[in-house]
C-alpha cells in the first residue's frame, strides 16, 4: 500500500462521513446519513467510492495479546540496495504488519506481530538474509500505552 500524496479530493461531507466511521465503523449508512444530511444510498456510494480509491479501509482492529500473539516489535531496518524493493519483500512477509520508508537513521521501519520470542528470532534471521539488507534493529515491545486509528481528517 503506497500511501505517498495522490490527487484524491475528499470533501467536507466525505471528511464528515471518515469521522464516523472512525468512531464507529460498524455504524449503519442509515445513521451515518442522518449525521451528515445524506440518504442512506448517497452515504453508500461515497463510502464505496472512498473505499475503491483507497481512501478508507475498513476493517477489525484485533489485540494481538489477546489472539496469541504477545510478541510485537519494530525493527529498525538499513539498507544498502533498492530500499522500495527491500521494502516491498519485507511487506510481503505475513507477520508484517506495518512497513514504512523513512528517513534519519534507518531506511525503513517494520512492524511485526509474532508467537514468541523464537519466532521473533527467526524472523529477524530472514529478514536479515534478505539481499540489500546492511543491518537491523530490534525494538521489542513492553507494554502497549496507545494504539489509536481516530485522527480524524483535520
Amino acid at each position: 500500500m503506497d500511501s505517498a500524496p495522490g490527487n484524491h479530493s475528499v470533501d467536507d461531507i466525505s471528511k464528515a462521513i471518515i469521522e464516523q466511521l472512525q468512531e464507529d465503523g460498524r455504524r449503519s449508512y442509515a445513521a451515518i446519513g442522518k449525521a451528515v444530511g445524506l440518504s442512506e444510498a448517497a452515504v453508500r456510494q461515497r463510502v464505496q467510492k472512498l473505499t475503491d480509491s483507497g481512501i478508507v479501509q475498513i476493517v477489525a482492529v484485533t489485540d494481538p495479546l489477546q489472539l496469541g500473539f504477545p510478541r510485537q516489535a519494530m525493527l529498525g531496518i538499513r539498507v544498502n540496495d533498492d530500499v522500495l524493493a527491500v521494502a516491498d519483500r519485507i511487506s510481503a512477509i505475513d507477520q508484517v504488519d506495518y512497513c514504512v520508508v523513512t528517513a534519519g537513521s534507518f531506511d525503513l521501519l517494520a512492524e511485526v506481530v509474532c508467537e514468541n520470542d523464537q519466532d521473533l528470532m527467526l524472523l529477524v534471521n530472514r529478514f536479515r538474509s534478505i539481499p540489500g539488507v546492511s543491518s537491523t534493529e530490534t525494538f521489542m515491545y513492553l507494554s502497549l500505552r496507545k494504539q489509536a486509528y481516530n485522527w480524524g481528517t483535520r
